[in-house]
């Protein structure tokens, strides 16, 4: 029986993002930019272009930036406007979510309890069926969406669980939750499970599970009578697992590129992938490049003296 349609995305948002303070100590790390666009944004366009009918903001009390950054202002776009500066207040309009395009709620996840903990604060607001889960720290750029093309193989599927996957090297697969393989035709990956940040001489395959999830809303249930896991929070990975006999699991190897921006590696990458298809940048990055080019040749030169 093919898959619900998706009309639910929840995006997890609590986190303190100690890996870039102190850039993260007043400014929420989902409003990072990746040049110009708060990585937070990137996920609200994926999920409008998906159609998505309801967004869910699991957040924390001190991250209200947020929500001021998701919903319309009317008072800054007025301001804007009558300094001549309309430009830049269609822009912000045109990002922010309004009423009348899909509901907008907020809920608080008060502790750091883990992922599967977040997802479930969102239980109450779900609408029917399956439902979409996006990490904005995981950047997914080019193709028609990540979430536009999992919800579409999802409705032609039989999968009750369908997680974004992707290949790593064998060497990095302890940094990732690896599905067990059974069958692989084409775009999408059949699992009997998931093993969490295996061994590499032990994992059982080297396709990584990445921030996109579109669950059977059964994972809800799940979640309540999970127990902690590792680092004694509720993982979402081991309420997938408990559901895998009765649903399924499939992976889904999306076409677009993936930025680790929960790391400042990946941020970085990101920012220059973005500022290599802008001419904008061009010049910029050319004089970098020379630059880089002439301290080689210094350092050839120091190496042969």
């Amino acid at each position: 029986m093919p898959g619900s349609a998706v009309r639910t995305a929840i995006f997890p948002v609590a986190g303190l993002g100690t890996r870039f303070l102190p850039a993260t100590k007043a400014t929420p790390k989902e409003l990072l930019p990746v040049i110009d666009t708060p990585l937070i944004q990137f996920a609200i366009d994926e999920a409008r272009a998906a159609g998505v009918e309801r967004m869910i903001f699991v957040s924390h009390p001190s991250k209200s930036a947020i929500e001021r950054h998701v919903k319309q202002d009317a008072d800054l776009a007025a301001t804007l406007r009558a300094r001549g500066k309309n430009r830049i207040a269609n822009r912000l309009d045109a990002a922010a979510l309004s009423d009348d395009e899909c509901d907008v709620i907020f809920v608080m996840q008060e502790e750091p309890l883990g992922l599967g903990h977040a997802v479930n604060c969102a239980r109450d607001h779900v609408l029917p069926g399956a439902v979409a889960v996006i990490l904005p720290d995981d950047l997914i750029l080019g193709g028609e969406g990540c979430l536009s093309e999992m919800i579409a193989a999802y409705e032609r599927s039989d999968a009750g669980h369908m997680v974004a996957a992707m290949d790593v090297a064998r060497e990095a697969v302890s940094s990732y939750g690896i599905l067990d393989v059974t069958e692989v035709n084409g775009a999408l990956i059949k699992a009997r499970g998931m093993v969490e940040k295996p061994d590499p001489e032990t994992a059982p395959s080297n396709k990584a599970v990445v921030g996109r999830y579109v669950l059977d809303g059964s994972i809800f249930d799940d979640l309540d009578g999970l127990d902690a896991g590792a680092g004694g929070e509720i993982q979402l990975t081991d309420a997938i697992a408990a559901g895998i006999e009765r649903v399924g699991l499939v992976g889904f190897a999306f076409s677009g590129l993936r930025f680790d921006c929960g790391s400042k590696q990946g941020m970085l990458a990101a920012t220059l992938h973005r500022a290599s298809g802008d001419p904008d940048f061009s010049e910029v990055l050319a004089g970098h490049a020379a630059l880089e080019g002439k301290k080689a040749t210094k350092a050839d030169l120091r190496s042969v003296a």
